[in-house]
């Protein structure tokens, strides 16, 4: 029952251009919506402009008195952005659906227990990394989000070749993943 008024709160802050109800709004949706637009052929910058055309249809339902939402605004947000983005891959001609006969809203909580589930995993990743302490951080940082070859790592890092940064690196992912599983297993 208090989420279900929160969310009601979290509509009528947006229907009254609140600032907090929308940070609250793009900030509880904007990552699944980037999430699937990213997977889905999409760019960032795609990602920015359905999730914006979606708060505006959302702002607009919340304006309307009759308007009643019958699913979390999570749902009703993502299937917002799913229906349009399908829509601009067609137009593009990247993905052939008769989009005429898409319901209003789509049925998503499959893909949103599986975006949750992932994000729930993410967290407790940059928790495990974050708790891996240095240099395996910024080694594994360097490897897998800087592109960094072997050879970039040994002399960041001071190793004396690239098959020492290479082993290091394998310690430290094997650190790694031993801290995501404890944590993973506990549930937390």
């Amino acid at each position: 029952m208090k989420a279900e008024l929160n969310e009601q709160a979290l509509l009528k802050g947006l229907a009254e251009n609140d600032t907090k109800a929308i940070e609250t709004i793009y900030k509880n949706n904007y990552n699944m919506v980037q999430s699937f637009i990213i997977n889905n052929n999409g760019t960032y910058d795609d990602a920015k402009d359905i999730f914006q055309e979606a708060m505006i249809a959302l702002y607009e339902k919340a304006k309307s008195e009759s308007f009643v939402l019958t699913s979390k605004i999570n749902t009703y947000v993502y299937s917002i952005c799913r229906r349009l983005w399908l829509k601009r891959l067609q137009q593009m001609g990247r993905f052939v659906l008769q989009t005429d006969s898409l319901e209003e809203t789509v049925q998503v909580e499959d893909d949103l227990e599986m975006y949750e589930k992932r994000n729930a995993e993410f967290t407790i990743m940059e928790r495990a990394l974050n708790s891996l302490g240095e240099p395996c951080k910024s080694l594994l940082e360097g490897f897998y989000l800087k592109k960094l070859d072997m050879q970039e790592l040994a002399k960041t890092f001071g190793y004396t070749n690239a098959d020492n940064a290479k082993n290091q690196k394998y310690k430290c992912l094997t650190r790694l993943k031993k801290l995501f599983f404890t944590q993973y297993n506990i549930g937390e």
